[in-house]
């Protein structure tokens, strides 16, 4: 059809087109709208038909087009208007002719010209309008050539009719709205201005929705225009009646009378306010546009208007109940522009918007489209940032709450880009202004670690493979690495804001204290919390991140908050800041801050990474410093030190040993110049190093500080800055195991600079190397030997007075601490001991050094002397075969000087207690081949005759002396074989001042007088120990006795009866091992005189048994074996040794002097039940070495209460189960010597045939394996088991005697112990030389 149509126009002629339009006009409107139809759909169709017709005669086109332009004013049909409308601008295109768009444009001027009627103008506007957008090149025309037609349509905005206002804006629009914005620019000035000033007073009276839509239309083209905005903002104030501006729904119709406005008031503010009144978002939106496009071109012109028409308090109220995210954007812009006029907060528009800025902050964050929350994250910033800190934004907590947590959800957003710009919100809002009172700390906590959550979100640095292309990614603005990074230096300019809030904080006492804070939550919003937050986050999080990103490509933003946020650490907790300073040294911070001070900041650039760098290596120093006693003194000196030499130090590390050995000249200021340069570097190189970080290698460094020293002797200048010095004898110290030995020149040189010191003890560092460094070379060993070992001792001494307070207060507070842990001795002072000790053994010399410095030097330091000889000569390592035989002379002198020095003195020297206690020392540790044992000549016989005449002069209240005296002469008779001793008992014995010193303390021991103190129990020990084996030596040599020592044996019963459960467990071993020497020789010793009373002999005259056991009696007898009975129940290992000797000796004693008292003692019942208890105790208790020899004892004395079965039973049971090899070498022997008895026939009744061959087993058991052990079995014994019992019809030899013991545990004047050995092997016998 619609072929047949073209060809049947195509056939026509042009005759009969020329009277086409007439005949439209003479066609009903149905038939007009029909065939406008039809040439339209032809147009669409046929592109070209039409055109090809038309241009055969120029007259028949145009005359057609003025037909169809006459039409718009005749026809009064929408549809058909709309029509004739369409089918113009169709021809016109298909045209596209400059003839037909001039007929046209003068068609048009001519109609205008004709002054028609307005209301027949609207189709023509319509038209135009159309055709300029279908057209857009006909615009510039229309601009350039057609200015009169535009005055033309300026005219017509000032009729009232708004559908021709808005049809003329139509034109407008589209002519200002075209692409490119050639016509825009082509506008004729004043018809610009006209325009403009029009539109302002059509905009104000419009009252229909599609003239106001019209009108903001072209206002927002118009506002784009720097031109037209001033024309815009100059114009007058529109004066008139009531306008109202309707919504176009309808729904809601504000209205504002217009009033009188000053005429300085520009109308365009308020036109937009209203705007922003109405109900219609588009229109809120675009008026927020506007603002925005005025403001861009000048805001500092343009913003006061704005705001004195309170044109921010609307944008806020806008921000308040709307979620469009066009709406948001556009008024987050537009108040973004307007803050920046300081008129926006001095008018408290903030204030009044804040809150709802929060509001529609957190209501963003929801939305799709993420620029609209980094907008409005940008506004808070510049408002936390202009705003004026006399006037607070968040007077309460809960502001300040409200707008953190708004903050917190922007930096967990999944995009990085808004979460970067919430860290920008955040560090402007971490300032001192903004927080309220109370302040929130809890709240800072969150958002900080916040922050920190989102690093393992980043992307990490690349490999160093793709470095090349990494940097690459890196310069690209929107790469995800560029991103990230971005975001870590924003997270660090927010922590570093965080650092300097808590700062500002704590110098304020009311913000530090947080005293209103409710006390639900005080525990949790304190600053110290909060500074332990950011150190946790800073150590765990941030410092690996920050390496991590900087480690290929460092960044100097980045790095100088990083550097900042680590200085201002040491200020916030300065408990915490030794270890952390530490850790960061040891961690090679140094090399980080000085590799990128040198990398970045050479040749002056990054001045403020330089200082970043600076600050934190002075404060990392400064710290560590003031861990160290040795720069108390000079502190400042090294502050000013590195304050000043610090930012010049721009230094790759491999150029330091150049600095080092240059030869700078002289300089004028102490802490200025390259010489001072050079101890910087010292100083810097020092304490890396001092915590593990070797800057430079070890022989570098130590040839570079040789070479200093000799470059600063070479100038004439001998004497260093002590801080300098002080370092670089730390460096020789500590580099020189890696490096040469210096020759003497060197020495010499180092020797100069140390002599140039005053006080050496001010260069002293407490380091191992140092003692090795000076011992190293005689020359310096000879000058600061002695010097250095004190020191080192003292600080030893130090370390241990430290640990004793320490623990004397753990003890105050009632905290309970196992015994062995609170003697656990100060790990470094072990290991200090221990450096000692190797060094000892590299240079032996240093032992007389020692030894001189424990009888010269002060108490504190001469035990720490004692301390290390102690050790040394209990170690017995590779030394000299006989250094206790070299020691001896020494100490042979020491004494003499001391018995002189005492002379005519009430009180000894100090160090007396510490050369009595190194002789006790000596004696035990002397190796059993030394002489000592074989003889008591010569020196050793010296050493004893001195110290009995010092004992016996000594006052009895010196117990310090005295202890350590009884100790040594017990040590000399109890370590020599007993046909060795008798010069020395006779020497001994012969003494009247040492019989009456050991009287002195026996009496006062059992003297029931206050008058006098007691003794210490360790003396008592030592004492009863002495007496002890005088009377065993005596009765062995029948020795003469020229004193005797009274005692008294009711006083002894009745303490085993009565005080034991008060006597020390040791003590009571001491004075059963005195009782068992008496018992030995039948008390009748001529060294002690026994006094006995009637409670235990009974009254005279003695009966026949009383006056046998005399001064013991019947009754003494029985009490005493009752005590020991109640003794063996005891838990203690020792008391229980000892009690069982001497029970077998009070036997022995008793069969020798009345066998039926004897017989009496061991057929008790008692004796069943002590029996019974010892074997229910366990296995272990069956096989104990004094329960075998309980029994031994009791089987020898044809005892009833011993059976085979079930006592004899289980103790072969237990051995087979055990096996004897498992046996200790104490209870093998005396197992075999009780299984000898039972096949000796002891046992009454004797056990059966089949048992007597399990006891045969067992015994050639154990022969088998004591002949095994023979070789290696141990000459020394205990106060339990004598290798020789006193026996009276023959002579034997004594090699047995107690240890110089005391207890175990310390014991408060006892400086002896016994050393406990497990499987009940004989203690050792030692001595304690701590008091």
């Amino acid at each position: 059809m619609v072929v047949a149509g073209r060809s049947v126009m195509v056939s026509c002629d042009v005759q009969a087109l020329l009277y086409f339009p007439l005949f439209v006009f003479v066609l009903q409107s149905v038939r007009k709208s029909f065939v406008l139809s039809g040439v339209s759909g032809l147009l669409r169709s046929s592109p070209g038909a039409l055109r090809e017709l038309l241009q055969q005669d120029l007259r028949v086109c145009l005359h057609f087009t003025s037909s169809l332009l006459g039409m718009l004013h005749s026809v009064e049909e929408p549809a058909t208007l709309g029509k004739v409308d369409q089918v113009l601008v169709q021809l016109l295109l298909e045209l596209h002719s400059e003839p037909s768009y001039r007929f046209v444009l003068d068609e048009i001027h001519k109609q205008l010209s004709d002054q028609l009627s307005v209301k027949s103008l609207l189709p023509v506007f319509n038209f135009l309008g159309n055709l300029v957008e279908a057209a857009p090149n006909l615009a510039f025309t229309l601009a350039t050539q057609y200015a009169s037609l535009l005055d033309h349509l300026c005219s017509a905005l000032l009729y009232p009719d708004e559908a021709l206002k808005a049809s003329v804006l139509y034109v407008w629009l589209r002519l200002f709205g075209t692409a490119g914005g050639s016509a825009t620019q082509s506008v004729p000035a004043a018809i610009r201005d006209r325009v403009c000033v029009l539109l302002l007073q059509t905009l104000a009276n419009a009252s229909s929705p599609l003239l106001i839509n019209k009108c903001v239309g072209l206002l927002s083209l118009l506002v784009q225009m720097g031109e037209a905005v001033s024309v815009l903002m100059k114009s007058s104030p529109v004066q008139g009646s009531e306008n109202q501006i309707t919504h176009s729904n309808n729904s809601q119709t504000p209205s504002q009378t217009q009033e009188q406005q000053p005429p300085e008031l520009c109308p365009l503010p308020l036109i937009l306010k209203k705007l922003l009144l109405s109900g219609d978002e588009t229109l809120q939106a675009t008026s927020a546009k506007c603002i925005a496009s005025v403001l861009v071109h000048s805001p500092a012109q343009f913003s006061a208007p704005f705001i004195k028409a309170d044109i921010p308090e609307f944008l806020f109220d806008r921000l308040a109940g709307s979620s469009d995210e066009v709406l948001l954007w556009s008024v987050y812009s537009c108040l973004l522009l307007l803050t920046e006029d300081a008129l926006f907060f001095s008018q408290c528009h903030s204030v009044y918007g804040i809150e709802s800025l929060v509001r529609s902050l957190k209501e963003a964050l929801r939305l799709t489209n993420l620029e609209v929350p980094k907008q409005g994250l940008l506004l808070l910033t510049e408002i936390l940032e202009r705003q004026p800190p006399n006037v607070r934004l968040f007077p309460s907590g809960g502001g300040f709450v409200a707008v953190s947590e708004a903050v917190l959800a922007g930096v967990s957003s999944s995009c990085i880009l808004v979460a970067t710009q919430a860290a920008n919100a955040g560090s402007t809002l971490l300032r001192l202004n903004h927080q309220s009172i109370p302040v929130q700390y809890r709240q800072i906590e969150a958002l900080i670690e916040a922050v920190t959550n989102r690093f393992s979100e980043l992307t990490p640095p690349p490999p160093a493979r793709h470095q090349s292309s990494a940097s690459l990614r890196r310069s690209d603005p929107s790469s995800q690495a560029s991103r990230s990074e971005g975001f870590l230096l924003q997270a660090l300019v927010c922590f570093q804001a965080a650092c300097r809030l808590a700062e500002e904080c704590a110098s304020e006492p009311v913000l530090k204290e947080n005293t209103f804070t409710a006390p639900s939550k005080h525990s949790a919003d304190t600053l110290e919390s909060l500074c332990r937050c950011l150190l946790r986050c800073c150590d765990s999080v941030w410092i690996p991140a920050v390496i991590r990103t900087c480690e290929l490509a460092p960044n100097p933003q980045i790095l100088q908050h990083f550097f900042s946020v680590l200085s201002a650490h040491f200020t916030l907790l300065p408990s915490l800041m030794p270890v952390f300073a530490k850790k960061l040294a040891s961690s090679g911070f140094y090399r980080l801050a000085l590799e990128h001070k040198a990398h970045l900041c050479a040749g002056n650039r990054n001045p403020n990474l330089n200082a970043s760098c600076c600050g934190f290596l002075q404060k990392l120093s400064m710290s560590l410093l003031a861990q160290s006693d040795s720069y108390q003194h000079d502190f400042d000196e090294v502050e000013n030190l590195l304050l000043y030499n610090l930012p010049s130090l721009c230094y790759r590390l491999s150029d330091w040993p150049c600095l080092l050995c240059e030869a700078p000249g002289l300089q004028l200021c102490e802490y200025k110049g390259p010489r001072a340069t050079q101890f910087c570097l010292l100083i810097m190189l020092h304490l890396a190093l001092q915590q593990g970080d070797r800057l430079l290698p070890d022989y570098t460094v130590f040839s570079s500080v040789v070479w200093l020293l000799r470059s600063v002797q070479d100038q004439g200048c001998c004497a260093l800055p002590l801080s300098v010095l002080r370092s670089a004898l730390y460096l020789l110290a500590v580099t020189q195991d890696k490096s040469p030995s210096l020759d003497g020149a060197p020495v010499n040189c180092i020797s100069k600079a140390l002599s140039s010191c005053q006080s050496f003890s001010s260069l002293y560092i407490h380091h191992p190397a140092l003692l090795h460094f000076i011992f190293r070379y005689p020359e310096l060993a000879e000058k600061f030997g002695p010097l250095i070992l004190e020191l080192w001792l003292t600080k030893q001494a130090e370390c241990s007075d430290s640990q004793h307070t320490m623990m004397a207060g753990v003890q105050e507070k009632g905290e309970k601490r196992d015994s062995q842990t609170d003697e656990r001795p100060d790990p470094e002072t072990d290991r200090d001991t221990v450096e000692l000790l190797t060094l000892v053994e590299k240079y032996p010399a240093i032992i007389l050094t020692l030894l001189d410095m424990m009888c010269t030097r002060e108490a504190p330091l001469a035990e720490q002397a004692l301390r290390v000889l102690d050790l040394l000569l209990r170690g017995q390592r590779d030394y000299e075969a006989d250094l206790c035989a070299n020691l001896r002379p020494t100490l042979l002198q020491a004494l003499q000087r001391l018995s002189v020095e005492n002379m005519g003195h009430s009180d000894p020297v100090n160090s007396l207690p510490l050369v009595l206690k190194l002789l006790c020392v000596l004696q035990t540790s002397d190796p059993p081949s030394s002489s000592s044992y074989s003889k008591m000549d010569g020196v050793h016989f010296k050493l004893l005759y001195h110290v009995s005449n010092i004992a016996g002069k000594l006052k009895p209240t010196n117990t310090q002396s005295l202890l350590p005296a009884f100790n040594y002469l017990y040590c000399c008779l109890s370590l020599s074989p007993a046909h060795c001793t008798d010069r020395a008992v006779s020497m001994l014995l012969s003494n009247s001042g040492l019989m009456d010193q050991l009287q002195t303390v026996l009496s006062s021991s059992t003297s029931s007088s206050s008058a006098p103190p007691l003794p210490p129990s360790g003396l008592l020990c030592c004492c009863h120990l002495l007496l002890s084996s005088l009377i065993t030596l005596q009765h062995f040599h029948s020795t003469q006795v020229h004193t005797s020592v009274r005692w008294s044996l009711d006083s002894a019963v009745h303490r085993l009866l009565v005080q034991k459960r008060k006597t020390d467990n040791l003590l009571l071993v001491s004075f059963l091992r005195l009782l068992q020497a008496q018992l030995d020789v039948d008390l009748a010793s001529a060294v002690v005189c026994v006094s006995s009373g009637s409670g235990l002999v009974g009254l005279r005259p003695l009966g026949v048994e009383d006056g046998a056991l005399y001064p013991l009696g019947t009754r003494g007898a029985q009490l005493l074996s009752a005590a020991l009975s109640g003794l063996l129940l005891q838990k203690h290992e020792l008391l229980l040794r000892a009690s069982v000797n001497c029970l077998s000796s009070l036997l022995g004693f008793l069969q020798r002097k009345s066998p039926t008292t004897a017989k009496n003692v061991v057929c008790q019942p008692w004796s069943r039940f002590l029996l019974n208890c010892m074997m229910s105790s366990g296995e272990s208790c069956c096989l104990h070495p004094a329960v075998l020899r309980l029994i031994s004892t009791l089987l020898q004395h044809r005892s009833t209460a011993v059976l085979w079965a079930p006592d004899l039973l289980q103790v072969m049971e237990a051995v087979e189960r055990r096996g004897v090899k498992e046996l200790s070498e104490d209870a093998a022997q005396t197992l075999r010597q009780l299984l000898t008895q039972i096949l000796d026939g002891v046992l009454q009744p004797p056990p059966s045939v089949e048992d007597r061959l399990r006891v045969m087993s067992v015994v050639e058991s154990l022969d088998l394996q004591i002949q095994a052990e023979s070789c290696s079995q141990s000459l020394q014994s205990d106060v339990l088991y004598p290798s020789y019992q006193v026996k009276h019809t023959q002579t034997h030899r004594l090699t047995c005697c107690t240890p110089t013991l005391t207890s175990c545990r310390k014991l408060k004047h006892a400086p002896v112990r016994v050393q406990h050995t497990q499987g009940g092997e004989h203690p050792e016998c030692t001595s304690n030389v701590s008091s």
